[in-house]
């Protein structure tokens, strides 16, 4: 992400009853914790994109995501 949140660092995150473009966010993907941010929202489906196109795994290989997908939004470290 960008700023770039080092792996193994340490983030807080908030549920959100909505969450809107730009906000950076943690889902569960294929058993694991990602975080990345949200582009845009269609239909009640999120379509996610890591900060870092060329190494980042993200909607555009894996389609829109359902809001019960995303743990949270990150509140710290400000992104």
């Amino acid at each position: 992400m960008w700023p770039v949140l080092e792996p193994g660092g340490v983030v807080i995150a908030v549920p959100k009853l909505q969450y809107r473009h730009e906000d950076v966010v943690i889902i569960r993907h294929n058993g694991s914790e990602k975080i990345k941010r949200i582009w845009t929202v269609q239909g009640g489906r999120y379509d996610v994109r890591g900060d870092n196109p060329s190494k980042s795994t993200d909607s555009r290989q894996f389609g829109l995501i359902k809001k019960e997908t995303i743990l949270g939004k990150v509140i710290w470290p400000r992104v």
